[in-house]
């Protein structure tokens, strides 16, 4: 009832966690802007973790520890359903995405077998 008497009304931002009062008149101006602010910020906010949470590994102990740890992983796998199964039995992480675009062949984390490219394996929490 506050808000009205005074025409505003109060705007929490949880991206930033702040607040701030605005007049009803201007909401209509300031509301697109505010939107695009918005998700801008969190596009902003999840690229960072992003960057920051995805890891090439090249070794099994290296793809233990990264995942474990949480976040993305990029490793080379053998293409086979056992070993992606067996993966996902000993750690959790399942196949997140293949990419389109084929990286560098190698040798598959697990079993040593030949790679055609890396693929993102993660935890689902």
């Amino acid at each position: 009832m506050r808000d009205l008497s005074e025409d505003s009304i109060e705007v929490f931002r949880r991206d930033l966690l702040s607040k701030d009062k605005v007049k009803i008149s201007d909401l209509k101006n300031i509301m697109p802007r505010l939107l695009d602010d918005i998700q801008d910020s969190i596009f902003k906010k999840a690229k960072t973790f992003l960057i920051k949470n995805t890891f090439f590994v090249d070794s099994w102990n290296e793809f233990i520890k990264k995942v474990s740890s949480g976040g993305f992983v990029y490793a080379h796998w053998d293409g086979t359903p056992e070993t992606e199964e067996k993966i996902k039995k000993m750690t959790k992480a399942t196949i997140r995405c293949i990419p389109i675009e084929k990286g560098k062949k190698g040798s598959c984390v697990l079993t040593g077998n030949p790679s055609d490219q890396r693929v993102i394996f993660a935890k689902a929490y």
